[in-house]
């Protein structure tokens, strides 16, 4: 069912059906279930070409251009990926067993998640990923499935509008994990995509269980407060979530948190982005790894043109690391040969003006036009010397714009350096979504203790080692959100997780490692040589993974 513009009765409509299904869906038994998946995975496959292409021409990119594979990576092969996942979690009964178990240093739960088998330790080399429960929670997984099923609800989901996976994402969570039937409201950015979502998931529509619809704040503000809807999921900015959990001005908010009177009496959950910090452990580096790392650090600010709630914004570097002006150095050289991309997502010039008048020292970074106007573009550009203080504007505010600022910590050593990085992201960078760390294996080993120590402190829902957070939401495996120390009134990065394919019960943070000098290049690499074909070999095997599928997507990678 499309919706072009709020029209309240078919909005009402849609609600009804869902409610009249809602108890319904909660006993669909779970081999019914995974023959729901399996018509969704065809559905998304059937209209991957089109849903990539149209969701490029959102953005600015040539869809036969080697950058389309972004769409093709963060659109359909996401939505697929989870899709295969959920099934060996039903088969499984909703309780998939991880590899391994191990004990923290507080004396939680560590699951190992990935790899679980060895097609994952083929795309996946090198890399491990875990998930830590909340320390003194028990190792339960699957709630809805090892329980007798509950009455369901009629689920909100307030679709982002920067990258075309996380509402389908935030779907499957609310139907798979949660029990409940959802209606989704597309972002007006990415409006034109919703009907392909129709397409490939009518077996969920047309059995009632999803209803899909259109239109901007007013539609979203009139399904928050409607009775049938029972629980809300947003995905934006801490500001949206208090305009529609405490109120429409700042007085309104201000006064309903002093009488705790919030707006939406209902359960919200959400992922409200992120300052993310990009930490670069002092190390003796050789020049092809200075040079590797580099890129990374330019990929992870450039990638969908630096709109991501995990975008690179802070590099959190070491004074007295001696290889730091040569690193610096790199970064400039590789942005300058970086093409400029459109500054889609509104709001961004402004932004972009605001900082850079908090900064009179930033540096504009002279790169390919790309055939873009001034006016259509916002040019790469550095920060130095970001104060490392409270309240300091650059660590509290979200850039979500092409802007990476530089904080360099006085630390005379390593363990020193590893002790001031987690007081620094802990107190005074903002957002606790996710953060990723550098450091080469020579020093690992030698600080082995202090960096185990420092990755148990952390209070980030995501800490990656050696690449980026946004891999976490894309392997379906790690639960994705905040780290759960937020409440409605705080609601810093969010609250709750979604993904997280293992369903626990109870996830605190995940950790993902990955080899200092990933081979071959990783496709968010904003030079990836191959990434079209790797991207639309990647959306092949998931959607039929199998010999004659994985040998293909190897191939690819290997001319990255």
């Amino acid at each position: 069912m499309t919706i072009l513009t709020p029209d309240f009765q078919i909005l009402d409509s849609s609600l009804d059906q869902l409610q009249a299904r809602k108890s319904q869906w909660p006993n669909v038994p779970i081999p019914a279930r995974i023959r729901i998946i399996q018509q969704l995975i065809q559905g998304i496959t059937a209209v991957a070409e089109d849903w990539a292409n149209t969701s490029c021409q959102l953005k600015g990119i040539d869809p036969h251009g080697n950058l389309a594979g972004e769409e093709w990576t963060t659109g359909p092969a996401a939505i697929l990926i989870q899709l295969q996942q959920l099934i060996v979690t039903l088969q499984a009964e909703g309780q998939p067993q991880p590899p391994q178990w191990r004990t923290g240093p507080q004396g939680q739960d560590i699951a190992q998640v990935l790899p679980a088998n060895w097609q994952e330790k083929f795309i996946w080399f090198g890399y491990r990923a875990e998930v830590w429960l909340e320390p003194g929670k028990p190792r339960t997984q699957g709630k809805i499935y090892r329980q007798p099923p509950g009455p369901g609800g009629v689920a909100l989901v307030l679709g982002a509008g920067n990258i075309s996976s996380i509402a389908p994402l935030d779907v499957l969570y609310k139907l798979f994990a949660e029990n409940q039937v959802v209606i989704l409201k597309m972002n007006p950015l990415n409006a034109a995509l919703g009907p392909y979502l129709e397409r490939a998931w009518r077996a969920l529509i047309e059995a009632g269980y999803l209803a899909i619809v259109y239109g901007g704040a007013e539609v979203g503000d009139y399904l928050c407060q409607h009775p049938s809807v029972e629980s809300v999921h947003i995905t934006g900015s801490q500001a949206t979530h208090d305009l529609i959990v405490w109120g429409k001005t700042k007085a309104e908010q201000t006064e309903n948190k002093q009488n705790q009177t919030p707006r939406l009496q209902k359960t919200i959950t959400s992922e409200l982005g992120n300052i993310t910090p990009v930490v670069l452990i002092p190390g003796q580096w050789s020049a092809s790894e200075l040079e590797f790392q580099a890129r990374q650090v330019v990929s992870l600010l450039t990638h969908n043109a630096s709109f991501n709630c995990v975008g690179a914004q802070v590099l959190v570097i070491s004074q007295a690391w001696p290889q730091k002006q040569e690193f610096l150095s790199r970064i400039q050289q590789i942005l300058a040969q970086t093409p400029q991309r459109k500054a889609y997502y509104p709001g961004a010039k402004e932004r972009y003006h605001h900082f850079l008048s908090h900064y009179p020292q930033a540096k504009v970074i002279t790169s390919p036009s790309n055939g873009l106007t001034p006016d259509e573009a916002i040019p790469w550009t550095l920060i130095p010397n970001i104060p490392d203080q409270a309240g300091e504007f650059f660590l509290e505010q979200e850039v979500f714009c092409g802007i990476l600022g530089i904080v360099a910590l006085n630390a005379a050593d390593t363990p020193t350096f590893l002790q001031l990085m987690v007081d620094c992201l802990n107190q005074r960078v903002q957002g606790t979504l996710g953060c990723n760390l550098i450091i080469d294996p020579r020093t690992e080993t030698e600080y082995q203790p202090e960096f185990d120590q420092a990755i148990s402190e952390l209070d980030y829902g995501t800490i990656t080692i050696n690449l980026w957070a946004a891999v976490a939401f894309s392997l379906g495996v790690t639960p994705w959100g905040a780290f759960p120390k937020h409440d409605l009134e705080a609601a810093g990065s969010g609250l709750g997780f979604v993904h997280n394919t293992f369903l626990f019960d109870y996830p605190q943070k995940s950790v993902i490692h990955a080899p200092f000098m990933i081979v071959p290049t990783p496709a968010w690499f904003v030079d990836h040589r191959n990434l079209l074909a790797l991207s639309k070999a990647l959306v092949h095997y998931y959607a039929n993974p199998n010999l004659g599928t994985i040998l293909p997507l190897i191939w690819a990678g290997l001319w990255g």
